[in-house]
Parts: C-alpha cells; structure tokens; sequence
C-alpha cells in the first residue's frame, strides 16, 4: 500500500499520479489535501510518514511545489527517508542505495509524464545495494 498526499500547489500533480497508480494496479491511500485552499505541507508529510511508520502503508509520495518542503518535513521522522527527485537515475539510485521509503516530488519543477516515469522507477527498483548501504542507512536512521 502506498501513502500519498500533497499541499494545494500540488492538487493536479496528485491527481494525475493516482490515475497512473490505478493503471499500475496499485493500492494507495490518499492523506490529502483534497482542495486548491491554502494549507500547509507538513501536515500532509505527517500523516503520510504516520501511515507508514506504523505499517499501515509501505512507501510514500509526497509532493508540494518544488517538493524541497515537503522532504524536509518528513526527513524529520525517525525511519523515514524521503528523496526527493526531479529524474529516473535519482529515483532508481535512491531506492538501491538509500532504501527511499518516500518519494517526495515538485509539481511545479516535474511535469506528470515525468513524475509518472520517476515513479515508475522508484517503485519498481529494489534495494539491492548490499551490506555497506544498510551500515549507513543504520547511521542515518541512530542520527548520525
């Protein structure tokens, strides 16, 4: 299962990625916002690395404008680590080397024919980088 959710800049970003999530099959829960009304960020973050601290949920998207906040709210919660990614090679390098377990995304830097392809790597690459990535995801996640 995957958690979503976005601030008001990203509404239509959001939207276009869970049609994509649909045509892939995929289940996701929607953590908002749902309107173009101002709101903030990090509220989305929160209940998106809530979700998927406490299992309900296995990765995250989150998106905002540049999608720089919103990574920055949830990199702020132990065991979460959101990258956020304008390309493929980012996407792919992070989940073998960094086991992402967020994927944070700007909607006004990455159109959604772009978004949708980062996603696609993102979800579809293992982490697979072996014992000397795990060491430093551990000093990452002691807050090292």
């Amino acid at each position: 299962m995957i958690a979503i959710g976005c601030d008001h800049a990203a509404l239509g970003l959001k939207k276009e990625i869970m049609a994509h999530l649909d045509e892939r099959g995929e289940k996701y829960q929607d953590f908002g916002t749902y309107t173009e009304e101002s709101c903030d960020y990090p509220d989305y973050a929160k209940k998106v690395c809530h979700a998927i601290l406490d299992g309900q949920c296995d990765k995250g998207i989150l998106i905002c404008g540049t999608g720089i906040g919103i990574s920055i709210a949830a990199n702020r919660f132990k065991g979460i680590r959101a990258a956020l990614c304008g390309d493929c090679f980012s996407a792919k390098a992070t989940r073998e080397h960094n086991d992402a377990n967020i994927l944070a995304l700007g909607a006004r830097v990455v159109g959604p024919g772009l978004a949708c392809q980062i996603l696609d790597t993102f979800l579809d690459t293992p982490f697979s980088e072996g014992p000397r990535h795990k060491q430093r995801i551990a000093k990452i996640d002691e807050g090292v």
